[in-house]
């Protein structure tokens, strides 16, 4: 059962003259429905993780299917990521002109649905076109359920719960390489008389493209921010759906919610404010709708980047940039590095060698073709241990971060795991066997994980409601577009000169923690 919110302290509040939101919200008590919400929010975000590093585990088996180069590879592993670079600014402004759930909805289902066809696409480019696609439905889900969530608490839980939110990608981590190695090692191969090949593999991609539909449809059952309807000038469906959470949180009568109003706002929407109607009334299917949603679209657009806002854009922006660059590229990367490594031991057992020398002995790139030895549909069992090994070790951070976050706050988290992660990374190239190579791994991933979601936790409070999506959305394209660039680059020079990408990859997530330095400290205010 949740808080029951002070009667006298109510009766004040009314008495003064009515209340804001943030007042409203604690008077709905924090209980069962910011668990449900937090549990299904995290759940998505556990979601994300899979889609974006899947195809981690799909680059070696599919090697042979497509008779892939390391700069297939490269390609293959971008296309989800330049899905995300358009795909992110897209989902914020429908986000922030049509409503955070509908959206939510849509982009989990196209997800899932996508995901299910690409296990049927039997030619590499058409493959890589699907992936694209999956890869520009999961960042819409990524880039709005931290804003969702956390226009659902109350000042005093907001920072503490989004934060809770790293273990779930953690949960993302761990589940991912353990459905790979149940599925993938599978002895199933189904192939028609027309040449139409179905096998271990792509029953894996199918399996993890189900989540996604099943969270699409269990957020149908979840209400509209109701932050985002104040926004939008329709506060008695806020108000009912406060009415919802107090009974829910309390257990008492919806009608002995003590709010009827809310205290007029000094500015409201604009599109609320000329055409005296909620911007969700308007619709994408009428031209002088649409002329009306893209001038809206653009006025954000340019607060964003007006002088109030635009040292936190920037800030944010460049921030987002040097993490995830790192991060997704080294992330769908690493079992790939654990398979040369592996195969390179097997070869030469008693042979010590960096990371940057193995891939030159196991794939004799020659012209840019495949060694035929190396290609193959199974995985040696220890990339998967080694793998869920990198989710294990983000256990510790996932519990540090919420658990401590109001005490030394999110910006020692951010410099913090940027600094040392840094650090990590140009210790990749000292590295002389698989064991070391794991354990810098396993650093690198419970820091730069917990530092993109402490980024996604302080970005709820550096821009108000009618900007907070469309600000992260513009962020991650920024990430995103570094992660493009990243699995590009790196596929092309991993088997070239390695050192080049590792350098590189240290000194963004260095310059990352210093641009930290100059973000305001945030969770402790009530939300714009």
């Amino acid at each position: 059962m949740g808080n029951n919110p002070d009667g006298a302290n109510t009766v004040d509040l009314l008495e003064s003259g009515g209340v804001d939101y943030e007042q409203a919200l604690s008077l709905t008590g924090f209980g069962w429905f910011h668990y449900r919400l937090l549990a299904l929010c995290g759940l998505i975000y556990a979601n994300t993780a899979i889609g974006v590093t899947i195809i981690s585990f799909v680059l070696p088996s599919a090697t042979c299917v497509f008779q892939m180069t390391s700069e297939d590879k490269g390609w293959l592993t971008a296309a989800p990521m330049l899905g995300m670079v358009i795909g992110s600014y897209f989902w914020g402004c429908l986000a922030d002109t049509k409503g955070r759930r509908v959206v939510l909805i849509v982009a989990l289902l196209l997800d899932g649905i996508i995901g299910i066809l690409s296990t049927a696409s039997q030619k590499f480019p058409l493959f890589m076109f699907l992936r694209f696609i999956n890869g520009f439905a999961i960042t819409g889900a990524m880039g709005i359920c931290f804003p969702y969530l956390g226009e659902f608490q109350p000042t005093a839980y907001r920072e503490k719960i989004l934060c809770w939110m790293e273990l779930f990608w953690t949960l993302g981590i761990i589940v991912l390489p353990c459905i790979a190695w149940l599925v993938i090692p599978l002895d199933f191969r189904f192939q028609s008389p027309s040449g139409f090949l179905f096998s271990s593999w792509n029953l894996f991609v199918a399996l993890s493209a189900i989540p996604s539909l099943l969270l699409g449809l269990w957020l149908l059952y979840f209400p509209e921010s109701p932050k985002f309807l104040i926004e939008c000038g329709e506060e008695e469906l806020a108000i009912e759906i406060l009415k919802d959470m107090y009974h829910i949180n309390t257990g008492c009568v919806r009608d002995d919610y003590p709010i009827t109003g809310l205290k007029e706002r000094e500015k409201g929407n604009t599109i609320m404010e000329t055409h005296k109607r909620s911007i969700r009334t308007f619709s994408m299917h009428k031209p002088k709708h649409m002329k009306i949603l893209l001038g809206e679209i653009w006025e954000q657009t340019k607060a964003l980047c007006g002088p109030q806002f635009r040292r936190n854009t920037v800030l944010a922006c460049m921030i987002q940039f040097g993490i995830t660059t790192s991060y997704y590229t080294l992330m769908i990367w690493f079992p790939e590095l654990f398979g040369r490594f592996e195969e390179y031991e097997k070869r030469y057992p008693n042979a010590s060698v960096s990371v940057c020398d193995v891939s030159s002995v196991v794939l004799e790139n020659v012209n840019g073709t495949l060694v035929d030895d190396f290609c193959g549909t199974e995985i040696d069992t220890k990339v998967y241990w080694h793998t869920l090994l990198l989710g294990f070790a983000c256990i510790p951070t996932s519990f540090w971060l919420p658990l401590c976050v109001h005490r030394l706050g999110a910006k020692f988290f951010l410099i913090f795991s940027l600094m040392v992660a840094g650090a990590v990374t140009v210790g990749l190239s000292y590295v002389h066997n698989s064991t070391q190579n794991l354990l810098l791994s396993c650093i690198f991933e419970a820091l730069t994980s917990m530092g993109i979601s402490t980024v996604y936790c302080v970005m709820v409070d550096l821009f108000p409601t009618n900007l907070r999506v469309m600000a992260a959305a513009l962020s991650l394209t920024c990430g995103r577009g570094g992660a493009l660039l990243g699995n590009i680059l790196f596929g092309f020079l991993v088997d070239l000169n390695c050192s080049i990408p590792v350098v590189l990859f240290s000194a963004m997530l260095f310059g990352s923690a210093i641009l930290c330095f100059f973000l305001p400290n945030t969770g402790s205010k009530a939300l714009e």
